[in-house]
């Protein structure tokens, strides 16, 4: 039976759901400092990492510009103040890539097709460390999406 694997990431900018439930990466000794806030991350080299949540993580917030960038498209030029939450879900395969990237419609409160279709192209792109269990796990990754002033 797979276990489906939860992550919470909030973007820069985007409202505070309390406090986080991934905790925050450390670096490993003689390992690139931190980058400043809002710089682009670059992608971590995953042959290197364990298969862990915080390396899910690790990955995942280093496309974050790619998901702001797919939301500034989308629904940022609007009138209107948009921001809400996308709650996507995606197979990590034993191979560690990804399969199946969706936005659900449960837990998802920003409803534009377009917005969907680009963040489930980002999420597709993405490549994770490889599970050692050679097995796929499901993923369920929420973004707290706003426009950036």
């Amino acid at each position: 039976m797979l276990i489906p694997l939860l992550l919470v990431l909030l973007l820069p900018g985007a409202p505070d759901a309390g406090t986080p439930s991934v905790a925050p990466v450390t670096a490993a000794p003689g390992a690139r400092p931190a980058p400043e806030p809002g710089a682009p991350v670059p992608p971590p080299n995953v042959s290197q990492l364990p298969f862990t949540p915080d390396s899910i993580s690790q990955v995942v917030q280093s496309h974050q510009a790619e998901i702001q960038e797919c939301y500034e498209k989308t629904l940022a030029a609007r009138d209107e103040k948009l921001q809400g939450r996308l709650m996507t879900h995606f197979v990590i395969t034993a191979t560690g890539t990804v399969t199946g990237a969706m936005v659900e419609k449960k837990g998802t409160t920003l409803k534009d097709k377009d917005l969907h279709r680009c963040v489930a192209g980002v999420l597709g792109t993405m490549r994770f460390p490889k599970p050692p269990d050679a097995k796929n796990h499901p993923v369920e990754f929420p973004f707290n999406l706003k426009a950036v002033e």
